[in-house]
């Protein structure tokens, strides 16, 4: 297994860590709550210990899940969760309107004031069954509340031991320097992708200058670069990837293109083109951790073998070629 210690900080996470969005069922379709507990048990037994969640998956599903699987291992894995995201109550920005797992509007608000921050970590807390979180990060930036504001809530967190690191999600260049101003900050989760490269142009090179590291989500863009979405793909009731501008008709269909030439490689590799793809992520420069979504072992499995190979620097020049000549539509 590969370890990284983030940033400042004294956590020290795996390279590939669990994503558990897609285990909270919430924009994914629903979830099966059993098949989530073996595939987080599945996780730890591979060495991918590092488990990154927040309350806003399935409405505290995601944390509840985690906490129960990780009984009587605590100390063994990393657990990442977020703040920022209420839909408990009409406070701070309005983001946008959805449905909970049951189908029943819910409306989500972005708010991160000190006190809110604060009993959002308590309750993360009981539902994780932990009394301190690897690394607590907002879930998005909150324009109604001073960023100074949201960080003192932080520190207040890590002198009482609540918390061992603060990081952010979703921040731009701006409020990542406003941040540092009051806080040590440790990371920045962002998304990122073969597809969806745009970190690269400012986000990217600061975090490299200043030590803060970048934890890429969605890097096989939710799935379609796994290879196995097809035209006329068939997805579940509340499953949000068809709305989005990577799941036009037209674009999975330069996706796909783009695979069949990455084949090769992954064959070369004796990889899954997903293995492919979150290795090449892990090894683009200033990437620390990638998170991989999985909803049962099998997916778990097929991540852990991107650990098992590296890509050689021509390898990289020939996959950064194919993707340079790719042009998607995402007007």
């Amino acid at each position: 297994m590969e370890y990284i210690t983030l940033g400042k900080s004294n956590v020290k996470v795996t390279r590939i860590a669990f994503g558990a969005w897609a285990i909270g069922g919430w924009m994914w379709g629903g979830a099966d709550k059993k098949v989530a507990l073996k595939a987080i048990h599945k996780s730890i037994d591979l060495g991918i210990t590092s488990i990154d969640t927040a309350p806003a998956y399935g409405f505290g599903l995601s944390e509840e899940i985690i906490g129960k699987a990780v009984k009587g291992v605590r100390k063994e894995v990393q657990i990442l969760t977020k703040y920022g995201m209420i839909w408990d109550k009409k406070i701070g920005k309005f983001f946008f309107n959805s449905t909970d797992n049951e189908g029943k509007p819910v409306s989500m608000y972005r708010y991160a004031g000190k006190e809110s921050v604060i009993n959002e970590c308590e309750q993360s807390l009981k539902r994780l069954r932990t009394d301190y979180i690897d690394l607590l990060q907002i879930h998005w930036s909150d324009p109604t509340t001073p960023i100074q504001e949201t960080m003192e809530a932080m520190e207040i967190l890590k002198k009482t031991g609540k918390i061992r690191a603060a990081g952010v999600c979703n921040y731009n260049l701006e409020d990542m320097q406003t941040a540092t101003g009051f806080i040590s900050l440790t990371s920045n989760q962002v998304p990122y992708s073969m597809l969806r490269r745009d970190i690269e142009k400012d986000i990217l090179p600061w975090c490299i200058e200043n030590n803060v590291f970048i934890l890429a989500y969605s890097p096989l863009q939710r799935g379609l670069l796994s290879g196995k979405i097809k035209k006329g793909h068939q997805f579940n009731t509340g499953d949000t990837r068809p709305s989005t501008p990577y799941y036009k008709e037209s674009n999975i269909k330069k996706t796909n293109e783009l695979l069949e030439k990455l084949k090769p490689v992954a064959h070369d590799k004796n990889a899954t083109l997903s293995q492919l793809v979150l290795r090449w992520t892990m090894q683009m420069p200033g990437i620390s951790v990638v998170l991989a979504g999985a909803r049962d072992p099998v997916q778990i499995q097929e991540n852990a073998g991107a650990l098992t190979f590296k890509l050689t620097e021509e390898e990289m020049k020939l996959i950064n070629s194919y993707l340079d000549e790719l042009k998607l539509d995402l007007d």
